[in-house]
């Protein structure tokens, strides 16, 4: 039997000789073979541009171009790395980025260059891949040799990837040439992914969902890639079908931002067989399903690589999956380190005990987490306790050993002495017909903990009816008493990330009072002790502040019911 490539060197080499399409991007087209050809030209001047006596890394400022996964093959080939640089941070932020993971080179586009105007990058070359001299520059190495450096070992680093946190600047996480070959391996026969496929990517690939799911199964299997520069809800159904794609993965909110699109009576006239990710839940996973005919896999796997879940036949409804055979993984509680009881079901599937079975995912047994590029004190947050990695997720373990998410740990609200987790809520208000997309989190109570405040995108000519609201939540079994949202407020579109995940950030920081685009009428409540949600007014604003100040709680208010430290 035939062992897998250790490295993605090797991957990238396999394809030499493939004279099949390896890559698509609007109205280009490139065989695998000239992928290779061209990613060899870039290693031979990586060589030569980077020092051996620093650290080998270079920075990709990229939309999802060509030059994206042809640097990537480089670094792969020269045993360097590549940190995904994100085109959404700015000024101080985007330099400490370069600057953190030593970056000597970075390659970016004109689209990208005013980001850098006036950025102090001493030590760092930049490379603009859509101008003369950069082509000028790569002639000399066209026709280089493919082949892999002495440094392209198994345990080369190959990505410096950020990973986003609730506090403190993004963390770059580290991914070896081992682990990322192994997690294309895995997902390809996971999903039984074949030569004839096409990967479309469409997620940013300076995060590790594109690049790690997306683009490391279709280079494990031979499969083509068909890039998107950046995600589009109106452009994905017409590239998926002149790509030919049969595979995609997503991100947070991407999956709501597909169903919002109008209905059209050619929705399943494509090739599309499977969409592998993260938060699409329940609800829409099967309306998904329903109007292309996709089935989506919600997976988990933690970006850092220190845990894992598998998704396998059977898997009830809400669930994740169960660990894989021979890992340890256990849900604890994080103040005392122990065991979380197995979680409870009433009618309707309601959470009956999520207060005492709710905690951290936390990976007891081998990890692959590789560390943080030069940040001890997070790798000592990951790794603690016995050499444990705590995964800073929430979940919850039913008794036959099926995981549930319920959101980040700092997502956790507690109303009323009540641990409550926010994707729980979400699952639940998602079902409501006229909700494109919801967040879920907490805002400060006058009294003492938190309340639940829900933020709802309501889909294209749908207005809120606060009547119809509150009858739908009576409706739902599985709805805890504590868990019905006390402020709702209404948008045309959720607040997101880079990543297309919801910025929680930002909502927490605008308080229960929705200030600058939310108006009287953007924000609903229902007071103490009526169960009918009526517009959040001046009046009740000051209201609300009024019983703070009484409760000598004003301190964790900001200026127009902001929360202080939040956002």
């Amino acid at each position: 039997m035939t062992s897998e490539p250790e490295t993605v060197a090797e991957l990238v080499l396999a394809r030499e000789r493939d004279h099949r399409p390896g890559l698509r991007f609007e109205d280009r087209e490139l065989s695998h073979h000239q992928v290779t050809a061209a990613a060899a030209a870039r290693a031979a001047l990586l060589r030569d541009l980077l020092d051996a006596r620093t650290p080998r890394h270079l920075g990709v400022l990229l939309d999802n171009t060509p030059e994206y996964p042809l640097w990537l093959s480089a670094a792969a080939l020269a045993g360097a790395a590549v940190a995904g640089i994100n085109p959404t941070r700015r000024g101080a932020e985007l330099a400490r980025d370069i600057l953190h993971t030593d970056c000597r080179l970075l390659v970016t586009e004109r689209a990208h260059l005013p980001l850098l105007t006036g950025l102090d990058l001493p030590g760092v070359r930049v490379l603009v891949t859509d101008t003369p001299a950069y082509d000028e520059l790569l002639a000399p190495y066209r026709g280089a040799a493919p082949e892999i450096s002495p440094d392209a070992t198994p345990a080369a680093r190959l990505l410096l990837y950020f990973t986003s946190g609730s506090t403190g600047a993004p963390k770059a996480a580290v991914c070896s040439q081992r682990r990322l070959a192994a997690a294309g391996h895995s997902l390809v026969r996971h999903f039984g992914v074949r030569p004839d496929d096409v990967h479309y990517v469409c997620m940013p690939m300076f995060h590790g969902n594109a690049v790690i799911a997306d683009w490391a199964p279709a280079l494990a299997a031979g499969a083509g890639v068909a890039l998107r520069r950046r995600f589009s809800a109106s452009g994905f159904l017409p590239d998926v079908r002149r790509f030919g794609a049969t595979y995609f993965t997503y991100v947070g909110r991407a999956v709501q931002y597909l169903l919002a699109t109008p209905a059209r009576a050619d929705d399943r006239a494509h090739a599309l067989r499977l969409g592998f990710g993260t938060e699409a839940g329940a609800v829409d996973a099967r309306r998904f399903e329903e109007r292309f005919g996709v089935r989506l896999v919600e997976g988990y796997g933690s970006s850092e690589g220190g845990a894992a879940i598998q998704r396998s036949p059977g898997t009830p409804d809400g669930a994740i999956g169960r660990a894989a055979p021979g890992d340890d993984l256990a849900v604890l509680d994080p103040g005392t380190g122990k065991e979380c009881a197995a979680a409870e079901f009433g009618p309707g599937g309601r959470l009956l005990n999520g207060d005492a079975a709710i905690g951290e995912l936390v990976n007891r047994g081998r990890s692959p987490f590789e560390g943080y590029w030069r940040n001890a004190a997070a790798d000592a947050e990951r790794v603690r306790d016995h050499g444990w990695y705590w995964t800073g997720d929430l979940f919850y373990r039913d008794a036959a050993g099926y995981l549930y998410f319920a959101g980040r740990a700092d997502d956790r609200l507690r109303v009323d002495s009540e641990n409550l987790a926010a994707a729980v809520i979400e699952a639940i208000l998602a079902r409501w017909e006229p909700v494109a997309a919801v967040a879920v989190y907490a805002v400060p109570d006058p009294v003492a903990g938190d309340q639940v405040m829900a933020a709802l995108a309501l889909r294209d000519g749908v207005s809120f009816d606060p009547h119809a609201f509150s009858e739908f939540l009576l409706a739902q079994g599985d709805l805890g008493t504590k868990m019905a949202p006390r402020f709702v407020r209404v948008l045309s579109r959720l607040p997101v990330t880079a990543t297309h995940k919801v910025a929680r950030g930002v909502l927490r920081g605008e308080g229960f009072r929705c200030t600058g685009p939310g108006e009287a009428g953007d924000v609903w409540w229902r007071p103490r002790g009526d169960g009918a949600y009526r517009e959040f007014t001046a009046g009740d604003e000051a209201g609300v502040v009024g019983e703070f100040r009484e409760r000598g709680r004003e301190g964790v208010l900001g200026e127009g019911g902001r929360v202080r430290g939040e956002g």
